[in-house]
């Protein structure tokens, strides 16, 4: 079974903060299961808009995609 892909803290984190700046996420210190200080990160209300419009645009460029592949392949 093949692992899923890493991604590093260099993008992760900013990727993070670039998403709580925009107002998408929320970020919240708690402790987490083993009593260490975390930080976790939730969808707002406007979070789940945009995740709804990017999933959407996800879907038409994946079946356009899907579609030329299915040509070439005939």
């Amino acid at each position: 079974m093949a692992l899923p892909p890493r991604v590093s803290d260099g993008s992760l984190y900013p990727a993070l903060h670039k998403l709580e700046h925009r107002g998408w996420i929320r970020a919240q210190w708690k402790a987490s299961e083993n009593n260490r200080r975390s930080k976790f990160y939730s969808l707002t209300p406007v979070g789940r808009k945009q995740l709804e419009k990017e999933a959407a645009n996800w879907n038409r460029v994946s079946a356009a995609i899907s579609g030329i592949v299915q040509l070439k392949e005939a």
